[in-house]
């Protein structure tokens, strides 16, 4: 069982940035893909950003609504992913969660709130 832990989550204003966190408790390099989703209010959770493992090269995909702004990384040395968010603004409000697959499983964390004002 692989438990994942986002923080970083806060309260910003729009044109600002946050680098959120998801910590593994066992090897993140076993997983085959990390993504990010977020679940606006009110609306469904939407995906948001994925990078794969080092042996498939840690390739990275975006939704349009955040590439150019966004950047997932993953560091498996700790453990531990992230997401660096830039530009923000206030339609980027939600709910955002890890979730990682591996050999063992589908895995999610409880999620970090991101509030963007204008």
């Amino acid at each position: 069982q692989v438990h994942l832990t986002e923080s970083g989550g806060g309260l910003v204003q729009a044109g600002e940035s946050l680098r959120l966190s998801c910590a593994a408790s066992l090897r993140l390099a076993n997983m085959y893909v990390v993504h990010w989703h977020r679940q606006p209010p009110g609306k469904q959770r939407e995906w948001v950003a994925a990078i794969t493992s080092a042996t498939s090269g840690n390739l990275t995909t975006y939704s349009d609504s955040v590439r150019g702004r966004f950047t997932i990384s993953r560091d498996n040395a700790k453990n531990t992913a992230y997401l660096q968010m830039t530009l923000l603004n206030p339609e980027d409000t939600a709910v955002y969660f890890c979730n990682a697959v591996g050999p063992g499983g589908d895995y999610w964390g409880q999620g970090t709130q991101v509030t963007v004002s204008a």
